[in-house]
């Protein structure tokens, strides 16, 4: 059988990262994923290009004992700064969220404007703009860190509670002023508040939903490689978290949109050892 029945390799600095995993499950039911989630250094946001860069090989280094066929940086903060130095660095093809959204956006906007939302370093480091100037968009790119959405996504608040509906307010007010035709959610957590800013911008703007257009180039990629697992039977999802293995199952199952079962705490000893030999993947 042809194929390549090795898993997927995806990380995250915290839990966002579960909306990519959701539609990559959605996309590839019978593939192995193996996820990492950062929690104990979560967030990324507020860090400097080169912690965020280290932590980043620390756990491509952590999922290569699995053997991955690919690894999905399924964060925008560490896509936007330690991408390419990992895609330089590994063996195996690393896609990160970026690149994808960016893209989208171009499509959608048709020459008006694109606002981004993300975090602080996502946005300092300009990634999305800087990708948007390979597909030669003329569309002017506005930026816009929303630190307060991770936070209010973890409390769980609803999208019609009034926080929720002040801080969006708050942070996409500047930028209606500016006339948007696409909105990139630039960060991972952002798809849990899509109903809400969707429903303050108004049906005329484009949502493009990073994390959905990450699981599309996967595919795409995986395809051409001919690397799909043509296996039968269902896929799993094992997860392993560097703190409070129980507080990302509670959290993770609003992600996944079920429960997430499989969930180790790898302590930094184990994390950091090349001598660890997780033990093998499991639906």
């Amino acid at each position: 059988m042809s194929g390549d029945a090795r898993c997927i390799g995806v990380f995250d600095s915290g839990i966002g990262g579960l909306t990519v995993v959701r539609e990559l499950r959605r996309r590839l039911p019978n593939e192995r994923i193996v996820y990492f989630g950062d929690t104990a250094r979560v967030p990324y946001g507020i860090k400097s290009n080169q912690t965020i860069t280290r932590f980043s090989h620390e756990i491509c280094d952590f999922l290569r004992r699995f053997d991955p066929k690919m690894i999905v940086v399924a964060c925008n903060t560490a896509s936007a700064v330690a991408l390419r130095d990992l895609e330089a660095a590994l063996p195996i093809p690393v896609i990160g969220v970026v690149e994808p959204g960016a893209k989208q956006a171009v499509v959608l906007a048709r020459g008006h404007s694109i606002a981004v939302i993300a975090t602080e370093a996502t946005i300092a480091s300009d990634a999305y703009r800087k990708a948007m100037e390979k597909y030669n968009s003329g569309s002017p790119v506005l930026q816009r860190a929303c630190p307060l959405f991770v936070p209010i996504v973890e409390e769980g608040r609803r999208p019609d509670d009034p926080i929720t509906r002040s801080v969006i307010a708050d942070y996409l007010t500047p930028l209606m002023h500016l006339d948007p035709g696409v909105i990139v959610l630039g960060c991972t957590h952002y798809p849990l508040l899509k109903t809400a800013i969707a429903e303050f911008v108004g049906p005329d703007i484009h949502l493009v939903d990073s994390g959905e257009q990450c699981a599309a180039g996967v595919v795409e990629r995986l395809r051409a490689h001919e690397a799909l697992n043509e296996e039968p039977g269902p896929g799993s999802l094992t997860c392993y978290v560097s703190d409070n293995p129980q507080r990302f199952k509670e959290l993770g199952q609003r992600f996944l949109d079920h429960p997430v079962v499989d969930v180790t705490w790898i302590s930094n000893e184990q994390f950091l050892s090349h001598t660890y030999e997780p033990a093998p993947s499991h639906a």
